[in-house]
């Protein structure tokens, strides 16, 4: 305990000194990255943009997070950050940059917080090199700068293991409940996702503390109780409250929080599994696949998914580069294929790998000369912390059906805490010991540059040779003079082991400052020349923007002229609601964006929803409402956002985000339109899972609108994915 106590007031002198100079530039990178021209994205993820617009209306729409202002039905998420970010629309105003700001102030929180927990234990360089590791993975500031959750997700979890960490130092059972605690939080933004650090917490707890087991038992079951208590809360009142009185739960099949959890956001992600259960709606899957092929020929240049457009397949098939382990395709959204090596394949390895080498060299150090049976010194304990973080979520990436490539961020706190305090422990083990441990450093350094020179081959087209040589010669020249010059032990080693550490993060800098530089896609997050595409991977084939993302998609009532197309995006097999992507995209529909060749002040609508509205059906419907309460329906929530982001009214998503929720039936339609809540309704034939006999009734019991009065003939690219629909009104007496 006089240890403890006398941690704790050191921790208490250490806060009081100066601010530390060298975190200082760190910060400010990491602030460029996460900050600089989110002013431009004016809708960012529209699906997500359109809650918050509709949150802001009512507290009850707030509390539920409601996608629509009319409180139909919810996004597919729990509202912990959405709520954040209606605060900070309220404050701010709502725009673009509003709902990306947490996200962007959360990226440069984790950085800060990393470097408070690698400094006190491995020091204050491991410390500063852990922040730096941190702000200059790729992943990291690609998600930061747009409205999705994970950003905010991975900043939580950091501060409950600072929480952990407090806890063990001061042996106080409250710190151990307040860690847990926010672990719970952090199932009320992203589910299940959140608990992917237990195991490190647990490991930790059990071994970092000096009490007895059945105090162990005790106050780690405690803390879970709170933490499943934490957890369930939001889910448990909505759940608990009458159907008639609340939205329907977005993307779940039994409108119900807890399946939502344990279901679409739990276990179909690591199964794979994103068909449509438990529904007399339900579709086969390869109905669904028709669905979205026949649709999305109406898109003439949509192109942005380079792993589904099929012209780009045929290019990427002639850039394939065969992975360690055999893998050699892009698989789903361009994750790879599940194996032992699918971290390293293509798709994925530029999004967050680059280190992974020199972390697994560090690890080594780190533990070397560990007694398992022994005891542990504290910075062994906290190695053990950070590596039972990174195994099980690398395993969980390695094997999962189902996820896209920012969910990756979740790797990125242990791999750049392994990186700082690695980068000290093994220049230490070079500088002080002639055996094999002082090999490891230049060995890391070697293998480092090489798994590097191996990410940027497929993009020799877009950054040229020269970037790749260099990595690939320094790399080489570096770690064979450092072990040249083993036994000389001067300024000169010095400087060559800090140049080593410049190289191996200068190319990361670089993917990192690709949204930047060549534009983000708010929808699906990734970095790298193709950052707009949102697919990161090898360059797409596309020849100027209007290839590459959503031009030549039309907003509902925009015609182009153009009907059809070989660029043909194929769902996932076996997805009956078109190939989905959780978090506001559907395969189907809801593609990237194209932005990287708009001026820098010019604001781009991204989000890979429908940028923008058509004017001429706007005036149309809003002409025509006699009082209801929608502005109009339509299959899913691609044709809804932008109308609800631009008029702040409702408009009705019937089958939900991807428009398979069997949230609607014809008896409950007829009703609506009885009372006078909704007449106009907009089919594009996307979406109908759960809802085909509500589709057909509509066709069957309405008058069609000529396209003359609402549908715009402009051949301007207007972004957007829905391609020609038809307009229908029904009025029932």
């Amino acid at each position: 305990m006089k240890h403890m106590n006398s941690e704790v007031k050191e921790e208490r002198t250490s806060n009081k000194k100066r601010i530390d100079l060298f975190l200082v530039p760190i910060v400010l990178i990491a602030a460029f990255l996460n900050l600089f021209k989110i002013w431009t994205d004016e809708y960012a993820n529209a699906y997500y943009t359109a809650a918050v617009k509709s949150m802001l209306q009512s507290f009850h729409n707030f509390f539920y997070a409601s996608f629509d202002p009319g409180g139909y039905v919810t996004i597919d998420k729990p509202p912990v950050v959405f709520w954040i970010q209606t605060i900070s629309a309220k404050i701010f105003g709502f725009h673009g940059w509003s709902v990306i700001l947490p996200q962007a102030l959360a990226g440069i929180g984790s950085v800060l917080l990393l470097y408070v927990l690698v400094k006190r234990t491995f020091g204050v360089w491991a410390g500063r090199f852990a922040a730096l590791a941190m702000a200059l993975t790729p992943i990291v500031p690609a998600v930061s700068r747009t409205n999705n959750i994970d950003s905010m997700l991975v900043f939580t979890l950091l501060v409950a293991t600072w929480m952990l960490f407090r806890a063990v130092r001061t042996a106080k059972f409250g710190w151990v409940l307040a860690a847990f605690a926010m672990i719970g939080v952090a199932f009320n933004m992203k589910m299940l996702q959140a608990y992917m650090v237990l195991p490190a917490f647990y490991v930790f707890y059990v071994v970092a503390t000096k009490i007895t087991w059945k105090k162990k038992i005790a106050f780690l079951t405690t803390a879970t109780a709170l933490m499943l208590a934490v957890s369930v809360s939001w889910a448990v009142v909505v759940d608990s409250t009458s159907a008639d009185k609340r939205p329907y739960m977005g993307s779940s099949q039994t409108n119900s929080v807890l399946e939502l959890a344990f279901g679409y956001n739990g276990i179909n992600r690591l199964t794979g599994n994103t068909s449509v259960t438990g529904s007399s709606h339900k579709q086969p899957a390869q109905t669904e696949q028709q669905t979205a092929s026949s649709e999305t020929k109406q898109n003439s240049n949509s192109s942005a998914d380079s792993s589904q457009s099929s012209n780009q397949r045929k290019s990427s098939s002639s850039q394939k580069m065969q992975a360690p382990g055999g893998g050699n395709q892009n698989g789903m959204f361009n994750t790879g294929n599940p194996g032992p090596f699918r971290l390293f394949q293509k798709g994925l390895s530029d999004q967050i790998s680059w280190l992974l080498p020199f972390v697994i060299f560090s690890i080594v150090g780190l533990f070397a000369g560990v007694k398992f049976k022994g005891s542990y010194t504290t910075k062994q304990r906290e190695s053990l912390f950070w590596l039972a973080w990174l195994l099980p979520v690398a395993v969980f990436f390695s094997i999962a059906g189902f996820f896209h490539q920012y969910y990756l961020i979740m790797l990125a706190p242990p791999i750049a805490a392994f990186a700082g305090a690695g980068a000290v422990a093994l220049w230490s083990m070079y500088k002080q010991h002639n055996d094999w441990k002082s090999w490891l450093l230049p060995g890391g350094i070697l293998t480092t540059a090489a798994l590097q020179v191996y990410i940027m081959s497929p993009y020799v087209s877009s950054i040229g040779v020269a970037p790749i040589a260099g990595v690939g010669a320094l790399g080489v020249i570096l770690a064979l003079v450092l072990a040249i010059r083993k036994q000389r032990k001067n300024s000169l080693t010095n400087y060559l082991g800090a140049a080593a550490m410049v190289v191996l993060l200068a190319m990361p800098a670089y993917w990192a400052m690709t949204p930047i530089i060549y534009g983000g896609n708010s929808m699906l997050p990734s970095a790298g020349p193709d950052s707009s595409s949102g697919m990161g991977g090898p360059p797409s084939t596309a020849t100027n923007s209007k290839q590459s993302g959503f031009n030549g998609m039309q907003p509902p009532g925009s015609s182009s002229g153009n009907s059809s197309s070989n660029n043909q995006m194929q769902p996932p097999s076996g997805s009956s609601n078109g190939g989905q992507m959780p978090g506001g995209s559907s395969n189907n529909s809801q593609m990237p964006n194209s932005f990287s060749s708009k001026s820098s002040s010019s604001k781009r609508k991204s989000g890979g929803m429908n940028a923008e509205v058509n004017q001429k059906l706007l005036n149309y419907l809003t002409k025509n409402n006699t009082g209801e309460k929608y502005l109009f329906a339509t299959t899913d929530s691609t044709s809804a956002a932008p109308y609800i982001i631009k008029t702040g009214k409702p408009v009705m998503a019937m089958g939900g985000f991807s428009g398979s929720d069997p949230i609607l039936t014809v008896s409950k339609l007829k009703a609506m339109i009885k009372k006078d809540e909704v007449k106009y309704f907009y089919l594009s034939g996307m979406g109908k899972g759960g809802q085909s006999d509500v589709i057909t009734w509509i066709k069957e019991n309405s008058k069609e609108i000529p396209s003359s009065k609402w549908q715009s003939t402009s051949s301007s690219a207007q972004q957007g994915p829905s391609g020609n629909g038809t307009l229908y009104e029904i009025t029932l007496k």
